[in-house]
């Protein structure tokens, strides 16, 4: 037996609707008010990788990290913070072992000519001496 739309009865809710604490803390100001800070969004090293780049290439590491950084920087455009994460981890890496060859480099090439000079100071003695 089938009613017509207009007899059967409506239910009421049965069903409390949930309260934004933001109300209530503008209705009582005594509450504490919770903000969760957001979340900062992940570095791309871009800056770091372009000198690395132009002027701590080793081994192309340079190139690489800029590589990274700018797959980075599109993943963080994106929305993908997750991606941008790891391509920013991986691009920092690769900045830190280009930085650290480069130094290396530099110091062994200092170490060098300090050698270099002592060993000619050295080789002038002698042949003055040997004038004498």
């Amino acid at each position: 037996m089938q009613c017509p739309a207009e007899c059967v009865p409506m239910q009421p809710n049965t069903y409390e609707r949930l309260k934004d604490p933001r109300d209530a803390a503008m209705v009582n100001n005594a509450s504490p008010r919770i903000m969760m800070a957001p979340i900062p969004p992940p570095r791309d090293h871009i800056v770091w990788s372009l000198f690395n780049f132009f002027y701590m290439n080793a081994f192309c590491l340079g190139f690489v990290a800029l590589y990274f950084s700018i797959k980075s920087r599109d993943r963080k455009v994106v929305g993908d913070l997750e991606g941008a994460r790891e391509y920013a981890s991986t691009a920092r890496c690769l900045n830190i072992v280009a930085l650290c060859l480069t130094l290396l480099f530099v110091i062994v090439i200092i170490v060098l000519l300090a050698a270099g000079a002592i060993a000619l100071q050295e080789n002038i003695r002698q042949i003055m001496k040997d004038r004498h």
